[in-house]
């Protein structure tokens, strides 16, 4: 029998559609998941999709068998301890020069102990970010493939055809060296996790202060879709709006959602990353902490009774003096300020990352794999890469010339938002996180020396000066009573 282009272990709902994108691109592609009834499904499929040209295996030998050399297996189960499990089942059957494929959230640095461990063996290895959903493996996802470079060579005319297309090229590039995939992927989601938070704010806002309607914010939100904002993440949310309830037949159905946000890890090993790397990401630790502080709900029951007490109906007004046309306005401007400052620290946590592996990111690049195919695509995407373009050194987005003529455009409309929200008691932590990251980092002068002269104070860290060279240490306390005399 002739021999398949590739192979993909691991038939979930991602390992299918990837497979089924695959095998409809053209190219035979050899299937196996431990659960043989997995495999009978993704066959079944594959004759339904259009008898699309996918085998399925049913042993890890007659699988890794299947394959022409040299070989490249994609794999697509849970992260951690299952990535090992079926790394040792399939390589017992590979040979030196044959690929592993991870393309699962795998943790950075457990892909960098198993392409250590693969090449003991002889094997290449890549850890691969998947982005897009089901929707995205099945019909062309963004890719963002990491480690060895001919691993990549040897797979790429497939992941060229597989990836979502865009004006400028697939959505795939080689990331770089070591664990650098999924180190950008984890940080992808990290500013997902940025992203829906500034959308929630912004739809809590208009909600709330405006009150709007499910029906106006569908509409809101599409017109939004078709002007900057533009982006997979507005378009869906307007699509949310329009759903009505079908369990009980009356009204929306967001409004059933209970308000309590899941999630699986990226967003939380982002800030930590951030952390590690003295970096600051405030937009996205923000968007972490409230998905926290969501879970608490029947503690934020307890506390609404306690504070909202007497909240007189005089406030309640408001709603009817608010301009609406101009707070819709303000709010899309104060959601694309917002998500600008967001971006800024998702690329720079890439850069500093980069600069401390060596790994050579090139982020004008990954902006442009990020145009479609994932989550964050939107066109704003194309303006980053632009950037980036213009100048490959440059230390923060805001300082691009277009960004920051951007946002002294939007700066009046994204004050009055915090600021009405501040006063009408709505949680606005991406906003404002947002707003203070752009404020401390356009200033001069800091408050910090005064920080500094504490730390000095009472530990002895002494302190550097604006007007002269060399560190310093103060008797601060000796001083200070000499002062009061």
């Amino acid at each position: 029998a002739a021999l398949s282009r590739i192979g993909l272990a691991g038939l979930a709902v991602m390992g299918q559609n990837l497979a089924l994108n695959i095998a409809e691109k053209g190219f035979p592609i050899s299937v196996y998941n431990r659960t043989t009834t997995k495999v009978d499904e993704t066959v079944e499929r594959a004759h339904r999709e259009g008898h699309l040209p996918l085998f399925g295996k049913y042993s890890p030998q007659e699988f890794v068998l299947s394959i022409q050399k040299p070989r490249s297996i994609i794999i697509l189960v849970k992260a951690g301890a299952p990535v090992d499990q079926t790394i040792a089942a399939l390589s017992a059957f590979m040979d030196p020069g044959d690929t592993i494929i991870d393309g699962g959230n795998e943790w950075y640095q457990n892909t960098e102990r198993r392409i250590s461990e693969a090449s003991g063996k002889g094997l290449l290895y890549l850890g691969m970010g998947v982005s897009g959903g089901e929707e995205g493996a099945r019909y062309g996802p963004s890719l963002m493939p990491g480690g060895s470079h001919q691993a990549y060579l040897n797979i790429h005319s497939v992941l060229d055809k597989v990836a979502a297309q865009v004006d400028d090229g697939p959505c795939v590039t080689y990331i770089g060296q070591g664990g650098s995939g999924n180190f950008v992927k984890m940080v992808h989601n990290g500013i997902e996790y940025g992203d829906m938070q500034l959308i929630s704010e912004a739809y809590d806002v208009l909600k709330n202060v405006g009150g709007l309607g499910n029906d106006e914010l569908a509409d809101i939100f599409a017109e939004w879709n078709r002007g900057e904002l533009e982006s997979f993440l507005i378009e869906i949310t307007s699509d949310i709006f329009r759903v009505l309830d079908e369990e009980t037949g009356n009204g929306h159905l967001v409004d059933k959602v209970l308000d309590k946000t899941g999630m699986k890890g990226t967003g939380k090993w982002t800030v930590q990353e951030a952390a590690e790397l003295s970096v600051a990401a405030p937009t996205i630790a923000a968007s972490l902490d409230i998905r926290y502080i969501s879970g608490l709900k029947e503690q934020r029951q307890r506390a609404a009774k306690i504070f909202r007490r007497g909240a007189s109906s005089k406030e309640d007004d408001t709603i009817n003096k608010v301009d609406k046309k101009r707070l819709i306005d303000d709010v899309r401007q104060a959601l694309y300020a917002s998500k600008i400052c967001s971006y800024a620290q998702g690329m720079n946590l890439l850069r500093a990352k980069s600069l401390e592996k060596g790994w050579n990111l090139n982020l004008g690049e990954l902006a442009r794999i990020w145009k479609g195919g994932c989550i964050i695509r939107a066109v704003f995407l194309d303006r980053i890469k632009q950037a980036y373009q213009r100048n490959p050194g440059i230390e923060n987005l805001l300082i691009d010339p277009d960004f920051s003529q951007e946002m002294i455009q939007r700066e009046a409309s994204w004050r009055r938002v915090v600021g009405l929200a501040l006063q009408k008691r709505i949680s606005v932590p991406g906003m404002s996180a947002s707003l203070q990251y752009f404020d401390a980092y356009s200033q001069d002068r800091l408050p910090a020396n005064l920080v500094q002269a504490q730390r000095d104070y009472f530990g002895a860290h002494t302190y550097e000066r604006i007007d002269l060279p060399g560190a310093y240490h103060t008797e601060w306390p000796k001083l200070a009573r000499k002062a009061r005399v």
